[in-house]
Order: C-alpha cells, then sequence, then structure tokens
C-alpha cells in the first residue's frame, strides 16, 4: 500500500486551491485584445485527452501508481512549457525586466523537496 502523508494532501488541495484561484481571475478580468492562442488550445486539448485515457486504463487496470507517474510526467512538461516563452522573450530582449525568479526558484526548491521525501519514503520502506 502506498503510504499518503496528511502533508501530501494538504500540498495538493493547496496547489489546486490557487490554480483555482487564478483561473477564476483569468475568467473575471479584463484581457482587452488578449486571446488564447491555438498552440494553447492544442497543448490543452493533448493534455487533457491524454489524461483521460491514462485514467481510464488505470481504472480498469488498477494502475494507480502508473497514474500517478503520468500525471507527474504532464506536471513537468507543463511546467517546462511554460518558462519557455518568458526564457526565449528575455533573451531575445537581452534582459529581465519585470520578471521575477522567485516563482521558478519555488518551482524547483519544491520539486527537489518532492523527490527527496520520495527517496525517503522508499529508503523507509526498504523499496
Amino acid at each position: 500500500m502506498i503510504p499518503v502523508a496528511a502533508n501530501d494532501v494538504a500540498f495538493s488541495a493547496h496547489a489546486v486551491l490557487l490554480t483555482a484561484i487564478s483561473l477564476f481571475q483569468i475568467v473575471i478580468c479584463d484581457r482587452v485584445s488578449q486571446k488564447i492562442s491555438k498552440i494553447a488550445y492544442g497543448i490543452l486539448l493533448v493534455t487533457w485527452t491524454t489524461a483521460a485515457a491514462c485514467f481510464f486504463v488505470a481504472l480498469h487496470n488498477h494502475h494507480w501508481l502508473w497514474l500517478i507517474s503520468i500525471f507527474s510526467g504532464i506536471q513537468i512538461c507543463m511546467t517546462v512549457i511554460k518558462y519557455i516563452p518568458q526564457a526565449v522573450m528575455n533573451f531575445m530582449r537581452k534582459s529581465i525586466e519585470g520578471w521575477s525568479i522567485v516563482n521558478i526558484l519555488l518551482d524547483f526548491s519544491g520539486s527537489i523537496a518532492n523527490y527527496a521525501q520520495m527517496a525517503m519514503q522508499s529508503i523507509d520502506q526498504h523499496s
């Protein structure tokens, strides 16, 4: 059985809540002439289709750990995708003005802590 600690549940609930708040702000805020690109819609479609297909495969075969690893891979891809446009723009402008590295450092440190936790649990369970 895979142990689920209270801090894992709290972290996930916190992430979902903050993402929901961000999405709510996107919906209610005036975007003037900005709109979602076709590439973004394509990425969204592929991501949700992959996640749904994998969910139904895991539901049928009860391979929940496999599903979690797929979701983890999706999360890594989304993190890379969300930072590439900013990195390209910064490179083209030769400036990082108006861009905060704090969010990237938080993502990076959270990922390192997540992997450290998984390693410690694996060592503790001799697996």
